[in-house]
């Protein structure tokens, strides 16, 4: 049982868990993260690792979408999940490279935090585009602040900080002159894929997190598979990052949406 330390609502559907798991926080790395089961019947669930201590704890940010996150998001402090496998994935690449872009869309904003401080700590300049539809969904805006040298943040019908989305703000960085050595972006697939157009022609090399089904997190399932660079790949042995210019998204859109009869039908059957 891994025991939940803390817990709360950060946003409509979206909740935050602080859990003591320090096997998991010994060893955590940007960019990687775990699979959670709630209960006896829960399915298992990926959830990037939001943070992590480096001794004892993990925190992760989950958005209710199905019944697996549904499960999860009833829980609350001193409750405890059945169990939790991780760290898993390949961690982030941290260098120095110079001036990196880090962009979180929606419940992206949660994992790419732990990229953004870990660039920073590697004596990068770290720009933050934070996006989120309303300010009611937008969260973490003071974890950022500390840690990057600018925070841009955009709402899509513009009732906190700038109105539209974030690659508006990326191309006026890229246009303004101001060297950009690297680009990273976690969210929606959608934003992701137009992060990478924004980006190509300029060549900067950009590295997005995909989201992926995904069912045992060893390789051994295949229901995470995306195609990269025209290769088959397995975002949970292989990624979770990829070289976003050479991720097929129109593929992994695709496989994100084969279910959402099945998850229409479970959303039907509690109501």
């Amino acid at each position: 049982m891994i025991p939940i330390l803390d817990a709360g609502m950060l946003a409509p559907l979206v909740k935050w868990f602080k859990l003591e798991a320090p096997d998991i926080a010994r060893k955590a790395q940007a960019g990687q993260f775990v699979i959670v089961r709630s209960d006896e019947e829960g399915e298992r669930i990926p959830l990037t690792i939001a943070d992590y201590d480096g001794e004892r704890t993990i925190e992760m940010v989950v958005q209710e979408i199905g019944e697996g996150t549904r499960r999860i998001n009833q829980f609350n402090k001193g409750d405890a999940f059945l169990n939790i496998a991780g760290p898993l994935g390949r961690p982030s690449e941290i260098e120095q490279y110079g001036t990196v872009v880090v962009i979180g869309g929606g419940i992206g904003i949660a994992p790419i935090y732990p990229i953004a401080r870990a660039m920073k700590k590697a004596g990068n300049t770290v720009i933050a585009i934070l996006g989120a539809r309303t300010k009611e969904l937008l969260f973490w805006e003071d974890r950022f602040q500390p840690i990057c040298d600018n925070v841009i943040i955009c709402t899509d019908d513009g009732s906190y900080g700038r109105k539209g989305v974030v690659t508006a703000p990326l191309k006026e960085l890229i246009d303004s002159g101001k060297k950009i050595d690297r680009v990273m972006a976690i969210g929606p697939a959608i934003m992701m894929k137009f992060v990478a157009v924004t980006t190509l022609p300029y060549h900067i090399k950009t590295v997005v997190s995909l989201n992926a089904m995904m069912l045992d997190g060893t390789g051994m399932c295949g229901g995470c598979r995306v195609e990269v660079g025209g290769q088959t790949k397995f975002v949970c042995v292989d990624g979770p990052e990829f070289d976003a210019h050479q991720v097929d998204f129109t593929l992994l859109m695709e496989r994100l949406g084969a279910y959402k009869d099945e998850e229409h039908i479970c959303k039907i059957g509690r109501s």
